[in-house]
């Protein structure tokens, strides 16, 4: 009898991972790729959180996250170091009450199911070999926060960097934060790099760091290049664990 009643179970769980996964699908499918979403969705912001959530739990990823209180209230660019492909999968699960766009590469969506979902929630591709098309996503960014729908998040790096240190900066992407009138939230990333030689044999550990905000008054009466020079300044101390 125990055995029959643990068999229904195990049953009854595959059954729901199924349909979770089934819905999952259902739902990407459903997304239109040539439109230009202009409103979050409550929906598919559970299934991106939801779905990443449990994939941390698979990859055996541990997070630690620090300076969460520093967060200002309402809309802010988000800008970090960028190690991995796992830093803005894991970036939107911790940021998830804030609503994250991240501005990203193409190719990001073109990747099944998840390629979709972000798309729906206002994630934005940006085209690094078109100048004019690169600013249509910088104002479209500005218009989702001045409209209160998303929170903007870019790498400065502009691509993920496998060795020491920082790369160079992109300082237009500070033009958002300036345009829109919101602080910069500056965030530090580590671990992540880690996680592919850890798995599938060791748990991996990342910490997710608030280092420190920039109000919109600072932002919007300093230039772009002198915002990265102290953005870049914040995140190397934090990684070295030089902050206060």
């Amino acid at each position: 009898m125990v055995w029959l009643i643990l068999l229904w179970v195990l049953l009854g769980c595959l059954a729901v991972v199924l349909a979770y996964i089934l819905l999952l699908i259902i739902s990407a499918a459903l997304v239109d790729m040539k439109k230009e979403y202009e409103q979050e969705s409550r929906f598919y912001r559970f299934l991106l959180n939801s779905a990443t959530f449990w994939a941390t739990k698979l990859i055996r990823i541990k997070l630690h996250v620090s300076g969460m209180e520093k967060l200002p209230k309402g809309r802010f660019l988000m800008v970090s170091n960028h190690r991995s492909k796992f830093d803005p999968i894991l970036s939107w699960l911790v940021f998830g009450d804030c609503q994250i766009a991240f501005i990203s590469k193409p190719e990001n969506f073109k990747v099944p199911v998840f390629g979709r979902l972000i798309h729906r929630l206002c994630f934005m591709p940006i085209d690094r070999d078109n100048p004019r098309n690169a600013v249509k996503t910088i104002n479209r960014a500005v218009d989702l926060m001045v409209r209160d729908v998303a929170t903007v998040a870019v790498y400065p790096e502009g691509t993920r960097n496998y060795g020491e240190g920082l790369l160079p900066f992109h300082n237009a992407m500070f033009k958002i934060a300036q345009k829109a009138q919101v602080p910069v939230v500056v965030v530090t990333v580590r671990g992540t790099y880690e996680i592919q030689k850890n798995y599938p044999l060791h748990r991996s550990h990342v910490y997710i760091d608030v280092a420190e905000v920039l109000d919109a008054a600072e932002v919007r009466q300093t230039k772009t290049a002198v915002l990265g020079d102290k953005v870049r300044d914040i995140m190397l101390k934090n990684l070295r664990g030089e902050a206060k």
